[in-house]
């Protein structure tokens, strides 16, 4: 039965896969339930025998469905639209009208109507079982109210139990709502479910009726008021145009911009006819300058008379130049052409005078004019400006003028219509489906009984496991030991108590079968039990100690093992007494010391009056002498001697006195069994260290605290340094099977009682 250290599997190993992380998962909890398979089964049974209880002693309660729908389509009987608003059938719509239908105004009209608040189903007290009890308690102290309960109170107890027998739901997604309720009467759940159906739609159609006529009477105090102001803002607009003289000439334009628009047409052309005169008054001061006008501007002047005179000009030029040809320049003749020509010149000179004149008037007037204009067109500009500044507030009159009277034609038309819908108020919802009487009862149900039962049962009995195995904080497992301890499990001892069968020693093993051949073994045969009883499960496990010691390497040929434990009565004493009778059985020199100087237990069964190891150290008494021997058995024993009255038990161990009886008793004999005190109370054993080879350390299975354990480990360091193994002491082998198969008794008797092994 040693153990040897477990592998640590790398990241790729097979352990670390999902699906053995899922199959860990599962055997875990399967090793919880049947280790604690005991109290698991009682909470179990408990939790079936409770649902199997509620099940035959509850009232059968029947329920009765119906179903109403909120119609999308919106139905329009004399408007187009609705006063109110309407609105869109959506989730939110739907669940609000859920809402509505679980309200207390609907349920307290089902109350009133059915008359629910004397029914005995609805008319009891609304207190739980406690509250019950404790009003029958109070009554017959006498404390019990001596008023009867008003007609509102008894409503509003029969609407507290009515709530809660009573469900609405949305189908799915769709618009239809469910409505349910659960009776011990079939027929009045029925009854009902039509009732709160009729309610819901009675309490929609008076909630729009109210509100219609709320909307109605506050429309007809608003167009009140519109009126006023749309009459007020259109007043205004008309004082406003009268003060500020402002006058509309159709199309939304008023007098002084058509003026503006007027003068400034008129000044473009005055303008131009001002160019124009200036431009002829400058060609013909230009023409002035020449001797003669040619054609073209003479045609251009459109002087019959300078035209006339011109073409007389020419024909006596014609004439000069031939004269002067023909006659000689100084010619009378040609001298008095000439005049005549210079006769023509001034004429011509004068009429076009005339004519500049004339253009220089035109031009003169032009200008007058286009003065004029600008003077009007500025006095008008400046007038627009003036006028384009009221004109602004008398477009913010206007347009509250506006707004007012189409507010004031809104509301008027809204209040028609709100007229028309007080008359006829209008559901979206309908019934669809009323509800009929249930064939069957609805609750409760053997299947959902059972079903929640074994549910309940199973969470509940593995929480109740789960709980007490986390709260165990005890070592029952070799693997446990491993884990928590990281030493190695050396041994599972079965416990030994007063009725732990034995063979008897007088009956032929080969005669009798094995179950005829037990007794029981008295207590004070614990000791040397091992030897005994060789065929034993307990005898076994002290072997398995036995061969720990000598396969470990660390140990020199005489061996000094100390046996010790956490805490007191773990059975160290026990198992030191027993290794030490197994050894010497086999004819191994051994010697059992009895090193627990505070309570040396083994010293008051075999050598009570004997001084021991106190005297070999004290030098009272030879070593040899303090050694005694068993009866009946090859092993020696050297008690601890008086002790009773020695404070100081560490400081004889680790002296060097001591030391040296054990250096003694090396010489003599290949085992030493050192039976040490406990680590946990007292500090004895830190003070064996120097004499000690290896430890052997006991603990009680199923008893001993881990947090114990590991912190009187952590104290004593060098028992924890040369620690051989672990022994699980005192195993309940009849609940091992449930930790650790083959440590079970099924398991041994299977497999080990072909050898003659006993349990």
């Amino acid at each position: 039965m040693l153990q040897i250290n477990k592998r640590t599997p790398d990241s790729n190993d097979v352990a670390h896969r999902p699906e053995t992380i899922v199959f860990d998962g599962l055997k875990n909890i399967v090793g919880i339930l049947n280790r604690q398979r005991p109290i698991a089964t009682v909470v179990f049974v408990c939790c079936l025998a409770l649902g199997l209880l509620y099940y035959f002693t509850t009232p059968a309660s029947y329920t009765a469905t119906g179903s109403i729908v909120i119609d999308k389509r919106k139905l329009q009987l004399f408007q187009k639209e609705s006063v109110l608003g309407d609105v869109d059938v959506d989730t939110a719509t739907v669940q609000t009208e859920a809402e509505v239908l679980k309200s207390d105004n609907v349920g307290l009209a089902v109350v009133r109507k059915l008359q629910l608040a004397d029914d005995p189903e609805f008319a009891g007290s609304s207190k739980g079982p406690v509250g019950r009890l404790i009003a029958f308690i109070g009554g017959l102290a006498g404390f019990s109210s001596l008023e009867a309960p008003s007609e509102s109170d008894r409503e509003n107890s029969a609407l507290l139990k009515f709530n809660g027998l009573r469900t609405v739901s949305r189908l799915g997604l769709t618009y239809v709502i469910d409505i349910g309720f659960t009776s011990r009467d079939p027929d009045k759940a029925a009854r009902i479910v039509n009732t709160l159906a009729d309610a819901y739609i009675d309490d929609q159609l008076n909630a729009k009726y109210q509100a219609t006529r709320r909307a109605s009477v506050w429309l007809q105090q608003r167009i009140s008021e519109l009126r006023t102001q749309a009459t007020a803002a259109e007043h205004a607009v008309l004082d406003f145009k009268e003060k500020h003289n402002i006058v509309d000439t159709g199309g939304g334009r008023l007098i002084n911009e058509q003026e503006l628009v007027e003068v400034n047409s008129q000044l473009i052309l005055a303008r131009a006819a001002t160019d124009e005169a200036k431009a002829r008054l400058d060609r013909i001061n230009t023409v002035m300058k020449q001797n003669i006008a040619d054609a073209s501007i003479t045609d251009a002047l459109k002087s019959e008379v300078i035209i006339k005179l011109r073409g007389q000009y020419l024909e006596l030029a014609q004439r000069e130049a031939m004269w002067a040809k023909l006659y000689g320049e100084n010619h009378l003749a040609t001298i008095n052409l000439r005049s005549q020509m210079e006769e023509l010149r001034r004429s011509i000179k004068d009429e076009m005078g005339k004519i500049a004149e004339s253009y220089k008037s035109d031009y003169e007037i032009a200008l007058t004019r286009q003065k004029s204009l600008e003077a009007n067109l500025a006095s008008v500009v400046n007038q627009s400006q003036t006028t384009g500044q009221a004109q602004i507030q008398l477009r913010e009159l206007e347009s509250n003028a506006e707004t007012s009277r189409a507010l004031y034609d809104s509301f008027l038309q809204r209040y028609m219509e709100a007229v028309q819908q007080q008359s006829v108020p209008i559901s979206e919802a309908r019934i669809i489906s009323p509800a009929i009487r249930p064939s069957s009862k609805s609750a409760p149900k053997l299947s959902t009984v059972l079903l929640l039962t074994f549910a309940g049962g199973a969470f509940l009995s593995f929480g109740v496991a789960y709980l007490r195995e986390a709260w165990d904080g005890t070592l029952r497992t070799t693997s446990q030991v491993e884990d928590m301890l990281h030493f190695n499990c050396l041994a599972m001892a079965p416990i030994l108590t007063p009725a732990t069968p034995r063979l008897d020693s007088n009956i032929d093993e080969a005669k009798v079968p094995n179950g005829d051949r037990k007794t029981t073994v008295p207590v004070e045969d614990w000791l040397r039990y091992a030897v005994d009883f060789p065929f034993s499960r307990y005898a076994e496990s002290i072997r398995s100690v036995k061969i720990a010691a000598d396969l470990s390497g660390a140990l020199k040929s005489h061996k000094v093992i100390g046996l010790t434990s956490t805490l007191p009565n773990e059975g160290k004493s026990t198992i030191a007494a027993n290794l030490s009778h197994l050894i010497a059985d086999a004819g191994g020199s051994v010697i059992l010391v009895d090193a627990d100087l505070r309570s040396p237990s083994l010293s008051r069964r075999y050598a009570p009056e004997s001084q021991g190891a106190i005297g070999a150290v004290m030098g009272s008494i030879a070593l040899d002498d303090a050694i005694v021997s068993i009866p009946f058995s090859t092993l020696h024993f050297l008690p601890a001697g008086a002790t009773a009255k020695l404070p100081h038990t560490n400081e004889i161990l680790a002296s060097a006195a001591f030391k040296k009886c054990i250096d003694v008793l090396r010489t003599k004999y290949d085992y030493i069994i050192v039976d040490l005190s406990p680590v946990a109370p007292i500090v004895d054993v830190r003070a064996t260290g120097h004499f000690i080879d290896t430890y052997v350390y006991i603990v009680e299975w199923g008893k001993t605290k881990i947090e114990v354990i590991e912190r009187g480990l952590a104290e004593a360091s060098n028992v924890s340094d040369r620690l051989l193994g672990v022994v699980l002491n005192k195993v309940d082998t009849s609940a091992q099977s449930r930790y650790e198969l083959y440590h079970g008794n099924k398991f041994h008797k299977k497999y080990y009682a072909k050898y003659g092994y006993m349990e």
